[in-house]
């Protein structure tokens, strides 16, 4: 699957403030209102940590180091599968986030260290990677534990387990960009009794927004109305599937006003970026990383107002080809496709640039008497 990462125009925490939409019902809420248990362990991005359960969660539990979560989530399915009630349980892991050391990991060389393509070939690279690693097999650790606890309990096979991460890599040209390595995202989906054995790769694009509308078919639960997002239950259980021909991404601020917008076909990718900036967003905890000194030169420069990258020929975007006769057709189409989504989500870009929570903060401040 090449599922695409996808978030709110901002990041939640102080100080920058962004908000999900109150009109637009989270997963926990929907289920909530279905009559399930809903409770988080752990990381959530989408409103300050304090305020979880305006998303629609009855219980949170802090975050901590995987193993830590593992427990508490074992405990509660311990709890949970007492009940006659269903539930929904959400467990968010820090790892891998930086710093990679979170929790005591520790780097991670047992089955080597792969460089990807986008990142230089250097010593530092291999130590930054291998740090990942680490705190990837910390978290995966902890995703092995509560499997292992369905199993103890007898309720694997009814029980619907989705894994999801909701942006790249931490790495340079990775994270906070809608590069390849930016937006694609790891989406496992396990449930055997509905025919989710595993064992399968499917080669289709998805989004994360296709999460909760498939997971709501899945249960027999109705869809809000004007929920985006494709029903891909088809897929999952491998009947006929009418594939995406394209995915979206989209960026507006995380650390700083960066307003990009792209399509993704299986072949091409244009990204389309309103404001100048340098050629990469380069987030605070990118910067720890040892690469980040050696790809400098990589980030000076304008970002151009076009890009356009045939992934097939070049698939870790290099080559610009925006403006060039020989993809022409192709950007003409890509472009009519990106304005028609733009429109149909109600983009605010349409409508000029976008003032963050930040701005009406400092507006406030300037007129105080």
């Amino acid at each position: 699957m090449y599922p695409q990462a996808t978030g709110v125009l901002g990041l939640a925490h102080p100080p920058f403030g962004w908000r999900l939409d109150p009109r637009v019902p989270h997963t926990a809420q929907l289920l909530a209102a279905a009559g399930y248990s809903t409770t988080l362990v752990g990381m959530q991005h989408l409103i300050e940590h304090g305020s979880a359960q305006e998303l629609g969660y009855t219980r949170v539990l802090p975050v901590a180091p995987a193993y830590e979560e593992a427990e508490a989530a074992v405990g509660l399915l311990r709890e949970l599968t007492r009940q006659d009630r269903p539930f929904y349980l959400e467990v968010g892991f820090e790892e891998p986030h930086r710093p990679y050391d979170f929790g005591g990991a520790q780097p991670d060389v047992t089955r080597g260290v792969a460089v990807p393509g986008y990142l230089p070939d250097a010593p530092e690279s291999r130590q930054d990677m291998a740090a990942f690693q680490g705190a990837i097999r910390q978290m995966d650790a902890g995703v092995g534990r509560i499997l292992s606890a369905l199993d103890e309990l007898g309720v694997a096979d009814t029980t619907c387990v989705i894994f999801a991460t909701d942006h790249g890599a931490a790495m340079p040209r990775a994270k906070c960009t809608l590069y390849d390595p930016g937006i694609e995202v790891a989406l496992l989906w396990r449930w055997p009794s509905a025919g989710l054995g595993g064992g399968r790769v499917v080669s289709e694009m998805v989004s994360n927004v296709d999460v909760t509308p498939s997971l709501l078919e899945g249960l027999g639960l109705p869809l809000p109305p004007a929920m985006q997002g494709r029903i891909i239950w088809r897929l999952l259980t491998g009947r006929a599937y009418a594939p995406r021909s394209e995915i979206f991404a989209e960026k507006t601020f995380h650390t700083y006003y960066e307003p990009m917008r792209a399509v993704r076909t299986a072949r091409h990718k244009l990204i389309v970026n309103f404001e100048v900036s340098t050629r990469v967003d380069v987030p605070s905890d990118i910067r720890e990383s040892p690469i980040y000194p050696l790809m400098l030169a990589d980030f000076d420069g304008v970002r151009p107002p076009v890009e356009l990258y045939d992934l097939e020929e070049d698939p870790w975007e290099q080559r610009n080809l925006s403006g060039t006769t020989e993809v022409a057709d192709v950007e003409a189409d890509l472009r009519h496709r990106l304005l028609a989504w733009m429109e149909s989500t109600n983009d605010p870009l349409l409508r000029g640039p976008v003032p963050s929570p930040y701005y009406a903060d400092a507006l406030a401040a300037l007129h105080a008497s």
